[in-house]
């Protein structure tokens, strides 16, 4: 069977899209980007920017002699990258009506799960916008809407887990829902149960774990998994929670993609739970405890280097951003006198314009790192400035490295901090 796989990038995409080839089918894979589509050398690969595919026109040239789709594209929140309606109904709609006017026997939806049992978010309503799309259709579809999935691979909720679970003091929000984590693998497993020719079809189905588990069981398993000793649980005060998934709002206007922010808050609030059992009864698949699961992989160093380093990204990038905008703050106020100083005893002209220049490229250095779309390209300016700093400091001033304040010494550890930034900067 030849299928059209969007969010082939993705946690369950790629997992879906590694399915797919072990069944033996042919794969054309929807990325949004060029960069995107690197990541997925084995498949026939399309850059499409979904959001912005809104007209049937846009999908048909791609869906020639497709005989399955599978859509896997979501976002969990509105950003300055993302749009939920863009993903989740407007350019489904577009690929659903071009999936008929090409003869596409089938379409495999996956959405998520309770969205058809009261939308409190953006994220739940577009995916029930997108499903009613496909169901409208004159189609064979399948919906298939998962809990909270979790699997080998991480990204977003499943990647926070792990942090969770690695930090010395484990957080305990009140008013959590019960989570019927369900395993990726599981997931795959289902889509391909339906991508068989006597699959049945038209049907929606929730798609969950088979265990009721509150946010700490959850981290408590992964903690074990991790191999790390119990912690003690510390109760995070409404308030508390409410800034830090706020802050994870403002973190994503900067193009970043947070697993912390006010949807999740919501959808964590509600819960992930479901009935499995007409899934179960209907594809024979028996879903895994998560224990089960985790005993049957053991956490290797890479995955706990991962979970270790996961709240360490952030905080990485965040003292680089500041050091940068704090140093040519420094510079242009209280330090301005010992900037000209240095400069004119390196035996520079014009000392005031080259030290207002150097500020202005740290503090543009600092914001730019801040900025998704623009951070890799910062860590490589700040590294490259950082390293002429040393060399003309060394050749000009090279009195400073006997300084006790040690302030080319110091620019060592920031050299090795980028390296590490940019080392760690991919999300996946």
């Amino acid at each position: 069977m030849r299928v059209l796989l969007t969010g082939a990038t993705g946690l369950i995409g790629r997992a879906v899209l590694a399915g797919l080839y072990g069944e033996g089918h042919a794969v054309v894979a929807v990325a949004r980007s060029a960069a995107a589509v690197r990541l997925l050398e084995a498949a026939s690969c399309v850059a499409l920017d979904i959001a912005k595919a809104a007209n049937p026109a846009d999908w048909l040239p791609h869906l020639a002699g497709i005989d399955a789709v599978v859509n896997c594209a979501g976002v969990l929140q509105d950003s300055p990258r993302d749009s939920t309606a863009g993903v989740h109904t407007d350019g489904v709609a577009a690929l659903f009506a071009a999936c008929e006017q090409a003869g596409v026997r089938l379409v495999v939806q996956v959405s998520a799960i309770g969205v058809d049992r009261g939308a409190a978010t953006a994220f739940a309503r577009t995916k029930l916008a997108g499903d009613q799309a496909l169901i409208t259709c004159n189609l064979e579809w399948v919906i298939l809407r998962p809990s909270v999935v979790v699997g080998r691979q991480a990204y977003g909720g499943s990647a926070l887990f792990r942090g969770l679970a690695a930090l010395p003091i484990m957080p305990q929000v009140a008013g959590t829902g019960p989570l019927q984590v369900l395993q990726l693998d599981d997931l795959v497993r289902t889509v391909l149960f339906f991508l068989k020719p006597d699959a049945p079809s038209r049907i929606a189905l929730e798609i969950a774990g088979p265990e009721r588990l509150s946010l700490e069981d959850v981290l408590i398993a992964y903690r074990r998994w991790l191999g790390r000793s119990d912690a003690r649980f510390v109760t995070v005060t409404g308030w508390v929670a409410h800034a830090a998934f706020r802050l994870g709002d403002v973190i994503g206007l900067l193009g970043w993609r947070p697993p912390l922010r006010s949807t999740a808050r919501l959808e964590l609030m509600r819960g992930g739970g479901g009935d499995p059992a007409p899934w179960t009864r209907l594809t024979g698949i028996e879903p895994r405890a998560l224990r089960a699961a985790l005993a049957a992989e053991p956490a290797s160093v890479q995955e706990r280097w991962f979970a270790r380093l996961y709240f360490a990204k952030p905080l990485t990038l965040a003292v680089l951003a500041l050091y940068w905008v704090a140093t040519g703050l420094v510079a242009l106020g209280p330090g301005w006198e010992d900037a000209l100083g240095f400069i004119q005893e390196a035996g520079f002209a014009a000392a005031a314009p080259l030290a207002a220049a150097g500020a202005i490229a740290d503090i543009a250095i600092g914001v730019a790192i801040a900025v998704r779309r623009t951070a890799r390209l910062a860590l490589w300016a700040a590294l490259a400035l950082s390293i002429a700093y040393v060399a003309l400091a060394t050749l000009l001033l090279p009195g400073l490295w006997a300084d006790p304040l040690g302030p080319l010494v110091k620019v060592l550890p920031i050299v090795v901090l980028n390296l590490v930034a940019l080392a760690i900067l991919d999300d996946r």
